[in-house]
């Protein structure tokens, strides 16, 4: 009944929406030009149907338009997480509504056990305005991963041969998949496959560095992400060599965690130079990062702590009780603490490394991983750009015009801009001063529809309904 009542209410909140005047302008508001940190005050921004007609300060209202005040208020392009689970076992229905709540108006979708059937038809719905939810930049299908596979097994195709490497890309091709997601396992004459074959098919690869790989030789192959800095810290040591021979010694079926002690030892070794040449080899190479650094600060956080937090609320109790395990796991190999959170600012220092050495940057959340709430944590994300470093405005461009810049829908998303689709976050203050600001959310324009603050708190509570019986 819940989940009929969510539904109803998604669809009720885009037919008033599509009920209102054909277009809007938000009216006397601040635009913040992300590319460059311009702000251009009293501002009229005229929307019709779903992308925006004119940004000026004399624009003449239309009597018909749906007029929205902007005065004294901050906007911004929609936010978009770059590196989600938002599919896997129809998630989505409480996954969409805390993304649309939070501002962040398109994803990329990085694996899930849906049918390529199912994936296509909740695209084709979205883009229809069928279904209520962000902008699916790029989405793949499972997962590509070696024999062993252990912890995804749910959302992953074991790929155990070559023959079997080349089969899957060009079905994956066929089947409209924008890019094909490498995991730890994978052999390395699979994965060198895998990387011909979706040369030969223009279909782009991005994920993880299998642990077969360096992220120096993925780079050169054409890799064109490393999701989690997979191993970037061991590739930036002083003492990588023996340090890769105590990697090479774990068996393949222990979890990903327990190559974490293994790493911290490549923290005190760490190495400026060999940093600045991997860098390089990034930027020559148009490799880009996504981080995920909200993933990591679990880790330097007590159980009570992170089961404190009050927007759990939002998250199914099955999951909240699967995430309590998981976190055991994971913390059991560093038991210490204070060594977990020395492991999480190197990475932290490292991704400013990255970005000051001009590698591309993404903002990404990999919710729902434990304690990564969707739509809430692409805000925590943000925040720890710029506790590691980073200047508001560059925290900012991560989840705006460099997502653009990634996907090449530069004349799509991510600015404002005549001619852009209207994807847009009203703030209540200015977030170049503060990023938390940015979660001072007045309104939502997804796709041109207008979602007021008492429609957003309307979602997030049937959010919180519907996740109690899940």
């Amino acid at each position: 009944m819940r989940k009929i009542f969510l539904t109803l209410l998604i669809v009720c909140v885009g037919l008033t929406a599509l009920c209102q005047a054909t277009a809007i302008a938000i009216k006397d508001v601040a635009v913040i030009d992300v590319r460059t940190g311009a702000i251009k005050s009293k501002q009229t921004v005229i929307i019709e149907g779903n992308k925006i007609t004119s940004v000026t300060s004399n624009s003449v209202i239309p009597k018909t338009v749906t007029v929205i005040d902007g005065s004294g208020k901050y906007l911004i392009p929609g936010l978009s997480d770059m590196h989600i689970h938002c599919f896997t076992d129809s998630r989505y229905e409480w996954v969409f509504p805390l993304l649309i709540a939070n501002g962040v108006t398109s994803v990329r979708e990085m694996g899930n056990n849906l049918s390529f059937e199912q994936i296509k038809k909740i695209r084709q719905s979205l883009l229809e305005g069928k279904m209520e939810g962000p902008r699916i930049g790029a989405t793949t299908a499972r997962i590509f991963e070696g024999p062993g596979q252990t912890g995804i097994a749910n959302v992953s195709v074991q790929v155990d041969s070559v023959d079997k490497a080349r089969r899957l890309v060009k079905e994956y091709k066929q089947q409209g998949m924008d890019f094909i997601k490498p995991y730890n396992l994978l052999p390395r004459d699979i994965y060198l496959a895998i990387i011909d074959e979706a040369k030969r098919q223009k279909i782009p690869v991005a994920g993880h560095v299998p642990y077969a790989m360096t992220a120096a030789e993925v780079s050169k192959l054409g890799q064109i992400t490393i999701e989690h800095l997979t191993d970037i810290p061991m590739s930036c040591s002083a003492d990588e060599t023996i340090l890769r021979k105590e990697l090479d010694a774990l068996p393949d079926s222990v979890p990903f965690a327990a190559r974490q002690p293994i790493e911290i030892k490549a923290l005190p070794s760490f190495d400026e130079q060999k940093a600045k040449t991997l860098f390089r080899r990034f930027v020559n190479n148009h490799t880009w990062i996504c981080p995920t650094a909200v993933v990591y600060v679990g880790g330097t956080r007590e159980e009570q702590e992170r089961l404190s937090d009050k927007r759990l609320e939002y998250i199914p109790v099955s999951m909240q009780e699967q995430w309590r395990r998981t976190m055991k796991q994971r913390t059991a190999y560093v038991e210490n603490i204070e060594q977990r959170k020395i492991h999480f600012h190197k990475r932290a220092e490292i991704d400013v490394l990255m970005y000051r050495a001009g590698v591309g940057i993404l903002a990404g959340s990999d919710a729902p991983n434990p304690y990564v709430i969707p739509g809430f944590s692409l805000h925590d994300e943000l925040e720890l750009f710029v506790q590691a470093g980073l200047t508001p405005l560059e925290a900012l461009q991560t989840a705006t015009i460099n997502a653009a810049k990634f996907l090449h829908k530069e004349k799509e998303i991510g600015t404002i801009a005549k001619g852009m689709y209207a994807d847009l976050v009203l703030l209540e203050g200015n977030p170049l001063d503060n990023i938390s600001n940015t979660q001072k959310i007045h309104g939502v324009v997804l796709n041109g529809r207008w979602l007021d603050r008492k429609k957003l708190d309307a979602i997030l509570e049937e959010v919180k309904a519907l996740v109690k019986n899940k």
